[in-house]
């Protein structure tokens, strides 16, 4: 049995690492807090581009929109595409970065031409140490999401898929399906699918039978879709950060409670330690006093 005052040490040693994980998880709660009202303050304004695309598509089914195009000429095998995979700037979050880097490795086994985004140090780092060839250039942090960050990233994309040095454009991140719950979701940018705006649970204009975009519909949509890319880039993004505090809150969490039962199996064993000290200082004094009256 380890003495009192190794047991002591530990101890004290075990309650400092405890305030750090206490601390980290009162950090990330206020992050997730901060990051989702962020989040739900620009909602309505994408809500809003998402009904206005909708009508657009409505009220001219014929038009032909480059941001529309399957490049259907192109067999499957030998489209471009692009994966942004979004990570975390650092581990202590469980399976966080795990299962969403799994997701990205899968993905990218089943294409011939693929170009890697990277948000992250996480992932840069995975996929560095794995050979995998990432842009470099794209250098962003995973820490404190912005919509001028997401403009960046949406210009950036758009720019490159209207080049066609890209046909296809994905984002891999990790989504909140409930507070204690998170799951990594790929889902695609670019081209933009008609089917999945027709099945949006967003109201037309009902009283617009007919309606009329100036100058044209085309234009407005080439204004329209990259600000809808940058609203699915920075939910994204928010969506990731927000996943990455509450898994972290969850490992600390977790950390806190082993901390807590480390400390009470130590105290037992510090107890049964003083007890056995203080047994046998009594057993020494009885045993000295026997001795002194036997002389």
């Amino acid at each position: 049995m380890a003495n009192m005052t190794e047991i002591r040490s530990r101890m004290k040693s075990i309650q400092e690492t405890m305030k750090i994980t206490n601390a980290m998880y009162l950090i990330s709660s206020t992050k997730l807090r901060k990051a989702r009202e962020k989040l739900d303050a620009t909602a309505p304004y994408f809500e809003l581009l998402q009904s206005t695309i909708k009508d657009i598509l409505f009220h001219s089914p014929d038009i032909n929109h480059t941001f529309f195009d399957q490049r259907k000429k192109i067999k499957p095998e030998d489209k471009k595409r692009g994966y942004v995979v979004m990570t975390a700037d650092k581990g202590m979050a469980g399976a966080y970065n795990h299962n969403v880097l799994k997701l990205a490795q899968e993905r990218l086994a089943q294409g011939n031409d693929n170009t890697l985004f990277v948000i992250g140090q996480m992932g840069r780092k995975y996929f560095t140490k794995k050979n995998v060839r990432i842009d470099m250039e794209f250098l962003y942090t995973a820490q404190d999401p912005s919509m001028w960050r997401a403009r960046n990233i949406a210009e950036t994309l758009v720019d490159l898929y209207r080049k066609e040095k890209l046909d296809e454009i994905y984002i891999i991140y990790t989504k909140m399906v409930t507070p204690l719950k998170a799951e990594p979701e790929i889902i695609q940018i670019l081209p933009l699918k008609r089917q999945s705006f027709e099945e949006m649970n967003v109201e037309l204009e009902k009283y617009h039978k007919i309606a009329d975009y100036s100058p044209s519909p085309k234009v407005v949509m080439d204004h329209l879709v990259p600000n809808y890319v940058k609203g699915l880039i920075y939910g994204a993004l928010v969506e990731s950060f927000s996943s990455e505090q509450n898994a972290r809150m969850m490992a600390m969490q977790g950390a806190t409670e082993s901390a807590k039962d480390m400390i009470r199996e130590l105290s037992l064993l510090y107890n049964r330690a003083r007890q056995a000290a203080i047994t046998q200082e009594i057993t020494e004094i009885v045993s000295g006093a026997k001795a002194f009256q036997k002389k």
